[in-house]
């Protein structure tokens, strides 16, 4: 339970809470005769109703909606009471938390009168405030969330951000702007502003864990637009606690578009945000070739269906995998435990789907096949509900569901499942995530829900007889996921609930059509001017669940089959058992590995290895994931990783500076040479050397310079990093050296007396390295023959980096 008995989940879902008072409260009961103890405690103003909240935690909550309000006034003052009170009379009132403890509500159905006296606050300050939404409340429900959010607006437009809580006197206002902080079912009001170095909310009311939450720009990693009750005016940022490298996330809802697109943009014009932006193509191909799980990746999916954790109404949605609940032992390596992932849930009983199709066909467009979703608000709680019992609570007002009805077994939810009219719902992440070992199947809070028709107390989920425990069961559940079977077929579930099968012809073809207005676009709801209208094609909506924003719509690409050998989080990097090569200073050394060694490698595309040096077993390697890594071959392990750079790196060499500092220099895709300091591990500087991405490097000891290839079609040399001041590039450039197309490998004569240049069409170009004049061209009609008569001369170039790659 919350230290703060009150919260706003005792609230209707979406209810604002105002403010409180300090007071003291009796009341009268049905005869109204007087309880003469007034009882101290603290009167909380919200939008549909008025919660007293007892000092003494063994005294319930009391909720009196506004709804079921017969009058409120002000009264003269009792004998024992001072000042002016307010009074309440209800036809009926709520009470919560009895005992401090967690359980259904109580409904009072009893005339009431309920007197409060404010200690500190004057009656007719927050009187008129009260007889306004007790107005609203007289209203039908659309009129009443109309009314409401006017007076909302309404306050918050006389208020404006508390500048003193800036943090640092010189940062520069940007934007501020109303905004919503979003939970799951709860909507706090407040005001939003930008600065050049952070960004602030500062709610309305008291009721945050902080008076102003403070995200420096630097920290967001993700800015992502999003949905919000069906309308294009949400926003969730994402960044990292300083204090514990914790992950935070901001969910905010903005009165319209324009509001929420003005700050998106403010935000991207900061120096100090700066995003690591991957493109969606890129994670596929990392997916498909096994660098991400799918466990991860359905996640990274969902995110760009704008499914969010923050809103029940668009949870992230993932496949039932299993269709064997009964078996006393799981064999993942057997293909009839899986469920078929190229049908809809809808779908997988042939009888059910035949039944359902012959109602289809009766039907007058629109058409549907499936009268239920497969993801909504109810089912994301009723696998949730031990969990978060406060939220079904919120979201059924004050009731669970009936026991019966309840999550009791896997088993029986899944054969509901396949043949129930009306139940087409799939899981969500908490059956696959293994960090929170399975918690949300036992009820560890001990709630009452009740007894089963067969006389059953509700207590743990039931699972398979093949899992040993709930933490056992989410294991293997996450084993299946990651199964071989399921990364060859997971890309046909991908097309139909995010992909080119969720509408259209497509659809119809896949059995996988559902009530219309549940498609994202379906109905332009600013266009619906009846407010009842409105509010009811809303609330059918909510409560039927929400088709993922269309990510695809062309086939998505099928995992490879090598993807799921691949170790978790490790590549296997194998080396010859004695390689003799040649390093910087012109000497042979050999390396000896007697076996195999799996380091932790990079999370993409390795794209360059070299020696640390002439006198250590240590290797340096850079990949498309923009990390530098240090492994000790001797000791097999990793020693050494920092992110140098939000694009890939292409290429790496070291040399020794007179001073005996051992410099690296890593060429990137975003068109720089990194130099970087591996004694000290730090960056030293950043030379913007081409217009393109850095494709190549090398380094010539005699000459003491560093060659770079670009895909802007030159190379250039360089005079090497010596000492400590800034680099600038007029003073250590020397020449450049131009192509025909893309610079893709370059490399130096062992005698330092030739450098040679490939490019993407398949051209060689040969430069003396004292004048850095062309000295020949071996054009692609040649290529053929002149294998033969410089073969010996380039492979005299290549150097152990070169040797490796080519492994």
């Amino acid at each position: 339970m919350e230290k703060e008995r009150f919260t706003m989940l005792l609230l209707e879902p979406g209810e604002i809470f105002f403010e409180d008072y300090s007071v003291q409260m009796k009341k009268l009961d049905a005869k109204f005769s007087e309880n003469k103890n007034w009882m101290e405690g603290r009167l909380k103003l919200c939008s549909k109703s008025l919660v007293f909240v007892n000092k003494d935690i063994n005294q319930p909550l009391i909720k009196i909606q506004l709804k079921e309000t017969i009058f409120v006034e002000q009264c003269t003052s009792s004998n024992d009471i001072a000042g002016d009170m307010l009074s309440v009379e209800s036809k009926q009132h709520v009470e919560m938390l009895e005992k401090n403890i967690l359980a259904p509500y109580k409904f009072i159905h009893q005339n009431t009168i309920f007197r409060f006296c404010f200690n500190y606050a004057k009656i007719e300050d927050c009187l008129p405030h009260i007889l306004q939404l007790h107005r609203a409340a007289s209203l039908a429900t659309a009129e009443q969330n109309a009314m409401i959010m006017a007076i909302v607006h309404s306050r918050q437009s006389r208020i404006s951000f508390d500048t003193s809580w800036l943090e640092d006197l010189y940062e520069q206002v940007v934007l501020e702007t109303q905004a919503n902080k979003v939970l799951p079912l709860v909507v706090n009001p407040g005001r939003v502003l930008l600065t050049t170095s952070r960004i602030y909310f500062q709610p309305y009311n008291n009721m945050d864990q902080h008076p102003v939450l403070k995200i420096q720009l630097k920290d967001i990693q993700n800015i992502i637009r999003r949905r919000f009750l069906l309308r294009q005016v949400g926003l969730e940022i994402k960044w990292v606690r300083q204090v514990d490298n914790k992950i935070e996330h901001l969910f905010l809802s903005f009165q319209s578009q324009d509001d929420r697109d003005k700050l998106y943009e403010n935000l991207f014009k900061q120096s100090m945000v700066s995003l690591e932006t991957i493109p969606q193509n890129q994670i596929t191909m990392r997916w498909q070739n096994g660098y991400i799980s799918n466990y991860d990746y359905i996640l990274y999916v969902n995110s760009l269906a704008d499914r969010t954790f923050h809103d029940l109404t668009q949870y992230p949605i993932f496949p039932w995998i299993i269709q064997d609940y009964t078996s006393t032992t799981l064999d993942l390596n057997d293909t009839n435990v899986y469920r078929d992932l190229s049908k809809p849930i809808g779908a997988l009983n042939p009888s059910r789907l035949e039944k359902l199709k012959e109602r289809y066909l009766e039907m007058s467009d629109p058409k549907f096949l499936y009268g239920s979703h497969y993801s909504a608000p109810g089912f994301v709680l009723f696998y949730l509900v031990r969990k978060y019992p406060q939220y079904m609570l919120c979201l059924q007002n004050g009731r669970f569901d009936h026991p019966d009805r309840m999550f009791n077994s896997i088993a029986d939810v899944w054969k509901n499942v396949l043949v129930n009219m009306s139940d087409f719902k799939e899981l969500i992440p908490e059956f696959y995530d293994t960090s929170n070992t399975g918690d949300f199947l036992t009820n560890n809070y001990g709630i009452d829900f009740g007894y089963r028709h067969d006389g059953t107390k509700i207590g743990d989920v039931q699972i398979p007889p093949w899992a040993k425990g709930p933490s056992d069961f989410v294991q293997q559940l996450r084993n299946a996921l990651e199964s071989d079977y399921v990364s060859q077929n997971l890309h046909h579930w991908i097309d139909l609930i995010f992909g080119y099968k969720q509408r259209g012809i497509e659809a119809e073809k896949a059995d996988n059509v559902f009530f219309h207005l549940c498609y994202e676009g379906a109905i332009d709801l600013d266009t619906v001017r009846d407010i009842n209208d409105r509010h009811g094609l809303e609330v059918q909506i909510m409560e039927f669940g929400q088709i993922p924003k269309q990510v695809f719509t062309l086939p998505h690409p099928k995992r490879l089959a090598s993807a799921s050998n691949l170790l978790h989080g490790k590549t296997l990097l194998t080396l010859p058992e004695t390689l003799a090569s040649e390093n910087a200073y012109g000497k042979e050394k050999s390396v000896n590995f007697v076996e195999s060694i799996a380091f932790q490698a990079h999370k993409d595309c390795v794209t360059n290895i070299i020696p640390k040096n002439t006198t250590s077993n240590e290797i340096i390697s850079v990949g498309q994931d923009g990390m530098l890594k240090l492994y000790n071959a001797n000791e097999r392990k990793l020693t050494h990783s920092v992110s140098l750079s939000l694009l890939s790196l292409s290429s790496c060499i070291s040399y020794y500076t007179v001073s005996q500092r051992n410099i690296l220099v890593v060429g990137s895709w975003d068109n720089t040479l990194i130099f970087y300091d591996i004694e000290f591990g730090r960056v030293i500087d950043v030379l913007q050397g081409h217009e393109d991405a850095v494709s190549c490097l090398a380094w010539s000891p005699t000459h003491q310079v560093i060659i770079s290839g670009s895909w802007d079609c030159t190379a250039k040399v360089w005079h090497e990093y010596t000492s400590g001041s800034k680099i600038k590039p007029v003073e250590c450039f020397i020449a450049q050296l131009d192509h025909d197309s893309k610079v893709t490998c370059i490399n130096i004569s062992r005698d330092d007396t030739m450098l040679v240049s490939g490019t993407e069409d398949g051209e060689l170009y040969l430069w003396n390295m004292d004048s850095y004049n062309l000295q020949a061209t071996i054009k692609g009609k040649y290529i053929f023959l002149s294998f033969y008569i410089y073969f010996f001369y380039i492979i005299y170039f290549f150097d152990l980096c070169t040797y490796i790659q080519g492994i």
